[in-house]
């Protein structure tokens, strides 16, 4: 049997006096959707962030494909092939949507090939309509997606979205969640943080649950939704 893609040992990280994650350790195969949930705090962002070298481990080994990323600058983290997008989508507003997702493949590919990589990308979410407007006047659905076509533009192994679907009505979380259905049958291993239930219920085929800055379950959606520590971590201890 093969490795997991990413493997994520005993990973621990404080700030000042807040353990915010303490021996968190999951595995990823290639191809998953795997959902990391929890309450508000939980440190869902903040592995996230610990993940593709933003912040760095006081304790624990993270390797993607068997190579060990920890005190890797995040721009070698992307380069190996995972990045991460952001809660609070953070365009260049007086750039166009183009000129945005360009960026991301300058990391590898000079400016030419990486305007043609971006507009492959835009093309794969569904937004080639609108490679000429400006990121200010885009709306939020199209802005989340300008976001994962940028990250895409970095030609990633690994994609982490952070509550990409926030602010999203009903009909437009359906329409993204095809959109990451799709993107893993292109090859794609996808990490999402999502306070969505129903969203991360039907997309994700395991569930990792972290609170105060611990795994306390993981599972399939099935599983998740029946064990106690999850509902008294989401509900309290009575709702348990």
């Amino acid at each position: 049997m093969s490795a997991p893609l990413l493997e994520v040992s005993g990973v621990g990280k404080r700030f000042g006096g807040l353990q915010a994650l303490s021996n968190v350790s999951l595995s990823v195969e290639a191809g998953e959707i795997v959902g990391l949930i929890g309450p508000n705090g939980a440190g869902k962002t903040t592995l996230f962030s610990t993940l593709v070298g933003l912040h760095r481990p006081e304790s624990g080994a993270i390797r993607l494909d068997g190579r060990d990323l920890v005190g890797l600058k995040p721009h070698k983290i992307a380069a190996a092939g995972m990045v991460k997008t952001f809660q609070n989508v953070a365009l260049f507003l007086e750039s166009s949507v183009l000129d945005n997702v360009l960026t991301g493949g300058l990391m590898r590919h000079s400016i030419p090939d990486a305007r043609a990589l971006a507009r492959r990308c835009l093309e794969r979410v569904g937004i080639a309509a609108i490679a000429g407007k400006l990121a200010r006047d885009l709306s939020f659905p199209e802005r989340a997606r300008v976001e994962v076509a940028r990250a895409l533009c970095t030609e990633p192994r690994v994609l982490l979205l952070d509550e990409a679907m926030a602010a999203l009505n009903h009909a437009e979380m359906d329409a993204f969640m095809a959109l990451l259905r799709q993107l893993r049958e292109e090859g794609l291993t996808l990490i999402v943080v999502e306070h969505h239930m129903r969203a991360i219920m039907s997309l994700c085929d395991r569930l990792v649950v972290l609170n105060f800055g611990q795994m306390i379950a993981t599972g399939t959606p099935e599983q998740i939704a029946r064990d106690p520590a999850v509902v008294e971590a989401y509900l309290g201890r009575s709702a348990a």
